[in-house]
């Protein structure tokens, strides 16, 4: 569910590889003190269903990988968020009420995977009921074909199961964190838990070499209503 009114309209459009969304521009205020973010980061579990503007997303994605510079480490685009030799192998998948799309972030648009809503699969079993309505959960999976493939520095550990479990574990992080911050910076919640891994890989069709890793709930917290002083 996002809210379908920004500075333009929500362009849609049919490539080689489906339906795709253009993002708008990123708007960030450069004003805002990193400071004040970090003292308001924390843990909302508890989210509404209050749509997003496409805006907000289109902030929230580049703020959480999005490209910040042409040219980064070893010639390829560089983004907000740091990874193993440059390997930018956590791709962040969005779920939203009518389907989960892939962020592309070289040409800020979403690309759609799969109709239907997967919501309900990008939370762990277990945890509750909370934010079940929220509008937007992020997913993050890992490919490590990225890591081996990389355009970085042909580390021989970027070959290894158990190095490349701790930095796409690590990778994962940094994305997230960006994430919190930018909730914590536009007043919004954001809750980092686990997720139905087997359901999502068979519905989102990863490859073998995919792993799906954590999702995270973005959205408005619910407003409590403040009980009568005694």
């Amino acid at each position: 569910m996002i809210e379908k009114r920004s500075d333009r309209p929500v362009s849609k459009s049919r490539s080689s590889q489906g339906e795709t969304i253009a993002l708008p521009t990123p708007l960030l205020d450069p004003g805002r003190s990193l400071a004040k973010a970090l003292q308001r980061r924390r843990t909302i579990r508890e989210i509404s269903d209050r749509t997003l503007r496409v805006q907000t997303l289109s902030n929230l994605l580049w703020a959480a990988c999005g490209v910040n510079r042409k040219t980064g480490p070893f010639g390829v685009a560089g983004r907000t968020a740091a990874s193993a030799s440059n390997s930018q192998e956590v791709d962040v998948y969005v779920a939203l009420a009518a389907g989960t799309y892939l962020y592309d972030p070289f040409h800020h648009r979403l690309v759609l995977v799969t109709d239907g809503d997967l919501r309900r699969f990008a939370i762990g079993r277990g945890q509750g009921s909370a934010g079940a309505d929220a509008p937007v959960r992020l997913l993050y999976v890992a490919d490590i074909d990225k890591l081996e493939h990389t355009w970085g520095f042909q580390e021989p550990g970027l070959r290894d199961a158990e190095v490349q479990r701790s930095y796409y574990y690590v990778d994962t992080g940094l994305i997230a964190a960006n994430v919190y911050l930018f909730a914590a910076s536009m007043g919004l919640a954001a809750w980092f838990h686990n997720c139905d891994r087997p359901e999502l890989s068979s519905k989102l069709r990863l490859r073998d070499t995919q792993r799906v890793l954590f999702g995270q709930t973005v959205g408005y917290a619910v407003k409590k209503a403040r009980g009568n002083s005694a």
